[in-house]
């Protein structure tokens, strides 16, 4: 199966998504701002990355436009997790290539890993 990156500030929140994906057999690795994201995904190049926006120490938005640079990062699948408004995250996130983007409160984890399979099964453009 699949390795999945969260990156969410949120404990409660992140251990809710991890139980949920290590049910469904994904490794998860996770990390608490976008400086530690950056990190744990440069060493363990999962497949897939949710990131949350508004986080402390770097924001989603500054770890994806960094996370972009790198040769792993240029192409690796990753899906906005957060409550920040799509309209709202749009001028953040352009020219950043995001393969979904999920409002918190409307979707269940269940709905989040359908979206995760979906993505990972799709083929990157290269």
């Amino acid at each position: 199966m699949a390795n999945v990156a969260i990156v969410e500030d949120d404990k409660a929140i992140s251990e809710m998504y991890r139980i949920k994906f290590e049910a469904d057999g994904y490794k998860v690795f996770m990390a608490e701002n976008g400086k530690v994201g950056l990190e744990v995904v440069e060493q363990n190049k999962p497949d897939i990355i949710l990131l949350d926006i508004m986080m402390p120490i770097m924001t989603g938005d500054e770890m994806l436009r960094e996370l972009r640079k790198t040769d792993y990062g240029k192409n690796v699948k990753v899906i906005i997790l957060t409550n920040v408004s799509k309209d709202d995250a749009q001028t953040k996130l352009k020219d950043l290539k995001v393969d979904g983007y999920v409002v918190k409160a409307h979707f269940t984890p269940q709905e989040v890993v359908d979206m995760v399979k979906t993505a990972l099964a799709t083929p990157s453009p290269t």
